[in-house]
């Protein structure tokens, strides 16, 4: 683990920066990008004006405008945020090849073997952070670590627009202080189950044994264990393509049947619409798939090859896939598998004459 490098880039509220930096007039005011009020829209992302009211990210607009009347909301401007990633990946691609985009607005690099600044990462993190203000003329936020669960953390440390720095000699201290709430994974629900047990922190982790992790958590055990000691062995991949993209939710009260189900539809696909805006135009939508944990853990995916990605869709699919287990549902999930057009691409060159 010592042996490597990785940065986490992740830019400050990526579409409002550029909205705001296209038109100055709008800078200091609480800005949102999204979609309307009156047409059940959501917040993509917004400003740090607009978070200080209590504004987030899939938040449906009607909400976020009850929560700050002043709130300017702007419609999405996609090409415009695609060609500035653009941009954003030409100044990584100065310092190294092994880049893994995670979205438009954020991604690892691996620069354990790069020559610049003899090999400091700190300072490539710096120089990338100069360059993209200078030249871009938004910030970002950078996390440099020994692996990419440290460093992702790292980057959110600062936010907005600063610089993270864990060294290998500080992964033990940083790790063992570290929320459980902040490990990669844990949401609400298994932050509050872990509370229950006492374990609040990595340090408390680590009083567990694996298997007794495994026991509780299932496979999700041994991922715990080895967070609460900083292990992450993921390589950063500037190969790997996504093969679906969904959005999940798990309710503080079990849905108790598939009405309550069907009421969930509209603002789940709405957060996906959102996410798939983010996807480069090198994939293609593809099957849409429901999936549904029920109250006792048991749960099931149901997709349909041809079936479009509209709401009616998306509930013939839910209540096929409830009435495999017909009881209170604790989780539901919707998505699409994804078909990379660049692979068909590549194949073609590959079998052309």
């Amino acid at each position: 683990m010592n042996s490597r490098k990785i940065i986490h880039v992740d830019c400050d509220c990526f579409y409002a920066a550029i909205e705001m930096r296209d038109d100055p007039s709008l800078a200091s005011k609480p800005l949102a990008v999204g979609g309307l009020a009156d047409r059940r829209g959501v917040i993509a992302t917004c400003n740090y004006e607009a978070r200080s009211y209590g504004v987030r990210s899939a938040m449906a607009s009607g909400q976020a405008l009850k929560l700050c009347p002043d709130l300017l909301i702007v419609k999405p401007r996609m090409e415009a945020y695609r060609a500035v990633s653009r941009e954003i990946q030409a100044i990584f691609r100065d310092y190294t090849e092994l880049i893994e985009p995670l979205s438009l607005d954020e991604a690892y690099l691996d620069v354990s073997d790069s020559q610049h600044f003899a090999g400091s990462a700190t300072r490539i993190a710096q120089d990338i952070r100069r360059r993209v203000s200078q030249e871009l003329h938004i910030t970002v936020s950078a996390g440099v670590a020994p692996n990419k669960f440290l460093a992702k953390i790292a980057s959110d440390w600062k936010k907005p627009n600063g610089l993270f720095v864990i060294t290998p000699d500080q992964v033990e201290e940083f790790v063992a202080a570290l929320p459980v709430s902040k490990l990669h994974g844990v949401g609400k629900v298994t932050a509050d189950k872990l509370g229950r047990l006492g374990i609040r922190t990595c340090s408390d982790l680590r009083a567990w044994s694996k298997l007794a992790l495994v026991k509780e958590f299932g496979s999700f055990g041994e991922r715990l264990w080895g967070l609460s000691y900083g292990i992450d062995e993921r390589l950063v991949r500037n190969d790997s393509r996504r093969q679906s993209v969904s959005v999940e939710n798990t309710f503080d009260k079990d849905l108790p049947d598939l009405a309550a189900c069907l009421e969930q539809l509209p603002a789940l696909l709405a957060q996906l619409e959102t996410r798939m805006a983010l996807l480069d135009p090198t994939y293609r939508p593809d099957k849409p798939f429901v999936k549904i944990k029920f109250h006792d853990f048991s749960q099931t995916t149901l997709e349909q090859a041809g079936a479009r990605r509209d709401l009616d869709s998306y509930k013939r699919l839910l209540s096929a896939a409830f009435a495999r287990g017909n009881k209170a549902v604790r989780l539901l999930g919707v998505g699409v598998r994804l078909y990379d057009l660049r692979v068909k691409h590549e194949q073609l060159e590959l079998f052309a004459p």
